[in-house]
């Protein structure tokens, strides 16, 4: 994934269900010169509500839509949506966060994954 960026997953996507530019517009609801401009990085990838209707619209696993969030993310140099809203609720995050970063040991974050998945939250 390191070398692939949101446009060119979105159309490999959309290519692997065969689906048109128009056809995949229409069913983002859409228009189809808006949708050709994010296809193609001439846009960046759309508000959590297109994206959502996007990734709808192709069918794509959970693995997938992930991915898609990441992506979305890292094109436009912000959260993933699909975390941002929880980052935003809990004060406790973002101090994690900031903690975390301010650290500047990214291995930190193996041992909080390890505590999350033995406490099975």
């Amino acid at each position: 994934m390191s070398e692939t960026n949101f446009s060119s997953f979105l159309r490999e996507k959309r290519k692997s269900r065969h689906l048109t530019l128009s056809e995949m517009a229409e069913k983002s609801g859409i228009s189809i010169g808006y949708y050709s401009d994010i296809e193609y990085g001439r846009r960046n990838p759309p508000d959590r509500e297109i994206l959502d209707r996007m990734i709808n619209a192709l069918n794509v696993p959970e693995a997938d839509r992930i991915i898609f969030y990441d992506l979305a993310g890292q094109a436009r140099a912000e959260a993933p949506t699909d975390l941002s809203e929880y980052i935003n609720e809990y004060d406790e995050v973002r101090i994690a966060l900031r903690l975390a970063r301010n650290k500047g040991d990214p291995n930190v974050w193996c041992k909080v994954i390890d505590l999350i998945e033995k406490e099975g939250v």
